[in-house]
């Protein structure tokens, strides 16, 4: 159902509104660079800064852009059960194929408040979701024996993960309880490699972007099992993947873009600020290193 390089979409911004002329195009140019799907308002897209008329808007604008040629995920996530099945609700409506779904952060949810949340949507709601862990950043961890039992309870409603624990025992587990058509999705781009071989099969990317095709070409090494051109890429892309982290995402990213295309700016909202100085060497130098510059 997915698999290869996944971008997880920056939400441009001018003059404190979305840019959705740049928005369009960078989708349009992700479809065109081989991207296999799309995933906007994630983190990366700024979600939590983003009105929820803003992220609908970018839902629908996604879906009309990708023209059918690839997949839609949407973000729809939330710390609130109801409004997380509302943002599902407009996903489907306006034709996502499916849903991003990060565990809810802040208010901490027990291993049982996460099969009880997850369940829920899952009943009402009849569109795929792709569960995110991201303990680094909600506080809450979906362990793998919860991921394994709401796979269980819902085959071909819960159909996959983006996992960012950066656990790589968590791959075989997955694939032992909930079995090998279980979607598994690197959410780390510097472990992307090592979780292919694992039994994962794609990466919904920060990294990808700014390097679409080096991204996709990438992945299809990987899952081809071309494992020294796999090994070439990631060596080119590796630099990259970690200079995009060296202040607080998506900025570093937004900064890389602004020198790759040249029609998506730097702006982001408070809380975040634009990359630092010593951020942007870096990008420069891993830009250069790729070959994007």
């Amino acid at each position: 159902m997915f698999s290869g390089s996944i971008p997880a979409l920056v939400t441009p911004f001018r003059d404190g509104t979305i840019d959705e002329g740049a928005f369009r195009r960078l989708v349009e140019w992700q479809v065109a660079e081989g991207s296999s799907a799309l995933v906007p308002c994630g983190t990366t897209g700024e979600a939590p800064t983003i009105t929820s008329e803003e992220q609908h808007r970018l839902f629908e604008v996604c879906v009309d852009a990708a023209g059918g040629k690839v997949p839609v995920i949407a973000g729809c996530g939330s710390n609130d059960t109801q409004t997380a099945l509302w943002h599902m609700q407009v996903a489907k409506d306006l034709g996502c194929q499916a849903a991003l779904m990060v565990a809810p952060y802040y208010n901490r949810p027990s291993q049982e408040g996460l099969l009880a949340h997850f369940s829920y949507l899952a009943e009402q709601v009849d569109l795929p979701m792709v569960l995110y862990n991201v303990p680094g950043r909600t506080v809450t961890d979906i362990k793998p024996e919860t991921t394994i039992e709401l796979a269980r309870r819902f085959p071909g409603r819960i159909v996959g993960i983006k996992d960012a624990s950066g656990d790589m025992t968590r791959l075989t587990a997955h694939r032992i309880g909930a079995g090998t058509q279980f979607i598994q999705l690197c959410g780390n781009d510097d472990m992307a490699l090592h979780y292919n071989a694992g039994g994962g099969v794609g990466c919904i990317s920060v990294t990808a972007n700014v390097a679409p095709r080096l991204c996709a070409d990438f992945q299809a090494a990987t899952l081809s099992g071309d494992m020294a051109k796999a090994h070439e890429l990631n060596e080119r892309l590796f630099p990259l993947h970690q200079a995009l982290f060296t202040d607080a995402s998506p900025a570093p990213v937004k900064y890389a873009l602004s020198r790759v295309l040249g029609w998506i700016g730097e702006d982001v909202r408070l809380p975040l600020v634009k990359a630092s100085a010593e951020s942007r060497k870096a990008v420069d130098s891993a830009l250069e290193w790729a070959g994007l510059v």
